[in-house]
């Protein structure tokens, strides 16, 4: 059985991710320039959202740099900048201007600290991807927003880093890549949540370095470690490490540059008022006959 089928290889560590991240703050802006051009074009999703609303929540908020943008746009709302890691929490809120009505906390989105529809918007840029179960907190989002509230999302899909990848693959059958759900499956994890009207698209993203060393710095940089459950808990050997980078040369460009590519899944959806719950079974959830509504026929 390969790496990639392997699931339990794939488990994430929910604390290495708050740690990681948390470690690099102070570095994650120098460096996530992907992040914040994903960020512009998923805010720019919001010109097509009409409503106006009074609470907002940013998913995964890093150093602030969307909570702030949201700020400015609706500024008569309350605006939450949430983050599982404590150092990235801290970070946004010294960066928070005198005066600034943005407020953040350090929170797990899988257990929002929000009353039931209670919130208007999430926003959540390049987050989800650090989740292993995505129907628990699309549940959970579905949960905290009222009914006619909306949740715009952007995440990696599984062709994110496949040079790199492929790369490690020729060295050894270590997990050394985060794996990413597709953009069918992060849509169904939608419809199990009872989110209404889910819209799916992706576009891919391709940056260029001119060694394999300098792309591994910045994914360092910005805490984008490999946590998998399946990783190398020790240093890797140099000669492995040389082989991958040997390896990663194929994809070389005739520009001369090496290619990082990121598939980028974009995903909206509404909040209804019907309510999923998860069960004893695993990737099961159920709901209560009275939540469902019914079509009744009428006679003349």
């Amino acid at each position: 059985m390969s790496d990639f089928n392997n699931a339990d290889r794939y488990t994430l560590a929910k604390r290495a991710v708050a740690d990681s991240f948390s470690a690099a703050a102070d570095s994650y802006d120098a460096h996530a320039a992907l992040q914040v051009e994903v960020g512009t074009r998923l805010l720019e999703r919001l010109d097509f959202v009409k409503n106006t609303p009074t609470r907002v929540v940013d998913i995964g908020c890093g150093t602030g740099v969307i909570t702030r943008a949201l700020q400015q746009r609706y500024k008569n709302a309350q605006v939450i900048g949430l983050d599982l890691a404590h150092g990235m929490a801290t970070h946004a809120d010294k960066k928070r201007r005198w005066l600034a009505k943005e407020r953040y906390i350090c929170a797990d989105m899988e257990k929002l600290p929000l009353a039931t529809h209670s919130v208007d918007m999430i926003v959540s840029n390049l987050a989800l991807q650090w989740l292993d179960d995505l129907t628990a907190v699309f549940t959970e989002f579905q949960r905290v927003l009222r009914p006619d509230g909306v949740v715009l999302f952007a995440s990696f899909g599984p062709d994110t880093l496949f040079e790199m990848r492929q790369a490690w693959q020729a060295v050894d059958d270590r997990v050394h890549v985060n794996r990413f759900m597709d953009m069918h499956d992060v849509g169904d994890a939608m419809v199990r949540a009872r989110l209404a009207d889910p819209v799916m698209d992706c576009e891919k993203i391709v940056l260029t370095y001119r060694d394999v060393k300098t792309l591994m710095r910045e994914l360092k940089a910005i805490g984008a470690h490999n946590v998998n459950a399946g990783r190398m808990h020790s240093l890797t050997a140099p000669n492995h490490l040389k082989k991958m980078m040997a390896e990663y040369e194929r994809f070389r460009r005739v520009d001369g540059f090496l290619p990082a590519t990121y598939e980028i899944v974009y995903g909206n959806a509404w909040g209804s008022e019907l309510f999923a719950q998860p069960t004893a079974h695993s990737n099961e959830f159920a709901m209560p006959l009275s939540q469902i509504p019914i079509k009744r026929k009428t006679t003349e």
